[in-house]
């Protein structure tokens, strides 16, 4: 099998929990491999393992058994100092809590992961601008996440994911606090991202609707992957065009 153009391949992938003496399976031997510049929706129900996996994938937790390769690397043994380093360097996240500063202006937020990387002052700003510019918030970089509405609190925190230049993006229910057009705005910048830049993009969703945006969709089911499916997704652009425009207080 060729993995030249693998991001991500994990083998034989399983992680096990311990409460007291007792044993507790979360991923029962998950084999998977996504490529470079995927759209990939991760779905299944509460306990069904997809957010361990996603742990995993985003460097946060390490399997019990099993490899985890990541542009090629083997990751799945390294030192926390080490697995600290990949997510700085090669992961953004995204989150459906935002996880903003709330005394920290929006430039400052999305400049927030660079600090780690002793990037200087004006890189730090030129980045973080860049960075703001391609989600549409221009003009709303020195407010605060309380002056922001929920959709722009998003934008920012997909600027911050994408401030150090990442190469995957793990998004966690990123439209679960959100209405059905901001929704939509959100998935649209994915899907820009995505097919303009070719940033592979692994979304974590329990909403149908939302999972066909992405071009493949992987479901779990009791640690195991059940279903794998890989179709033409829809244009988040196009169904906002069949909205009504949205009420000047609902304009994010």
């Amino acid at each position: 099998m060729n993995f030249m153009n693998d991001l991500i391949r994990v083998e034989h992938l399983v992680k096990i929990y311990y409460l007291g003496e007792i044993q507790v399976p979360a991923l029962k031997g998950v084999d998977l491999c996504i490529q470079s510049g995927e759209f990939v929706a991760i779905m299944g129900a509460s306990g069904s393992g997809k957010s361990t996996f996603m742990n995993i994938l985003g460097c946060l937790d390490r399997p019990s058994q099993g490899r985890y390769f990541l542009e090629g690397t083997d990751v799945s043994g390294m030192t926390k100092d080490e697995l600290a380093q990949i997510r700085n360097k090669k992961i953004g996240f995204v989150f459906q809590s935002f996880n903003l500063l709330n005394r920290t202006t929006a430039l400052e937020n999305v400049e927030l992961p660079l600090f780690y990387n002793n990037t200087s002052s004006r890189t730090r700003h030129h980045r973080a601008m860049e960075a703001l510019t391609g989600v549409g918030l221009i003009g709303r970089q020195h407010h605060l996440p309380s002056q922001l509405s929920g959709g722009q609190q998003q934008r920012v925190a997909v600027a911050r994911a994408l401030v150090n230049r990442p190469s995957l993006i793990l998004a966690d229910e990123p439209t679960g606090n959100l209405d059905t057009r901001t929704s939509l705005e959100i998935i649209d910048i994915f899907q820009k991202l995505n097919q303009q830049s070719q940033i592979t993009i692994i979304l974590v969703t329990h909403e149908q609707e939302i999972a066909r945006y992405a071009s493949r969709q992987v479901i779990f089911r009791d640690g195991k992957i059940i279903q794998d499916l890989s179709f033409e997704p829809r244009q988040a652009a196009y169904d906002l065009t069949q909205m009504p425009p949205p009420t000047e207080e609902a304009i994010p």
